[in-house]
């Protein structure tokens, strides 16, 4: 998705170029100001003020540069370069619901907890199996004690892509950003 929303935010920022002056330096200098919003989504982790923030920062950018292309199109209705804008905008603005509707789809509560009673049954069951044989396996039991956790921890560090130790790179938006404010 970070390559995805990368990407349309420099389709739309190119074919911004192609429209005239002077909304064309208004709505780049808003999509520079946009790009930063994929950053602090993602810096804002689970901050539920700061995800308030940023998400009231990014409707109030979407309004303005649709704003600019609605009194563009309505200028001129025929003009496809303003077309080809509107069309990358409304990508780029169904990009970001993606990307807020992904970060709130969590595993559901009922899975974990599924996952926890499996681990508690099979570490209680390789007791009694070892209570049972009178030999206690202690290798094998602690590295089944351990990849049990490992798996419970990776599915839980993948529901939260941007805290944990897995984390999504970003570094096609920092590109991104780097370029346009180049241009």
């Amino acid at each position: 998705m970070v390559l995805e929303e990368s990407h349309a935010i420099g389709t739309t920022f190119l074919r911004a170029q192609l429209l005239p002056e002077p909304p064309r330096k208004e709505v780049s200098n808003l999509l520079r100001r946009y790009v930063e919003v994929p950053l602090e989504f993602y810096e804002a982790g689970n901050d539920r003020k700061m995800l308030r923030e940023v998400r009231n920062k990014t409707e109030r950018l979407q309004n303005q540069l649709w704003a600019h292309g609605a009194a563009m199109g309505e200028k001129d209705p025929r003009a496809v370069t303003t077309g080809l804008f509107l069309q990358s905008l409304n990508e780029m603005i169904d990009l970001n619901a993606k990307r807020i509707t992904a970060q709130e789809n969590h595993v559901p509560e009922i899975t974990l907890v599924l996952l926890y009673f499996v681990a508690i049954m099979a570490t209680g069951l390789i007791g009694y199996g070892c209570g049972l044989s009178g030999v206690r396996k202690f290798f094998v039991t602690i590295i089944l004690s351990i990849l049990i956790s490992a798996v419970i921890m990776v599915i839980i560090d993948l529901n939260r892509p941007s805290m944990g130790l897995i984390r999504v790179n970003q570094q096609r938006m920092l590109d991104l950003r780097d370029s346009l404010s180049k241009y």
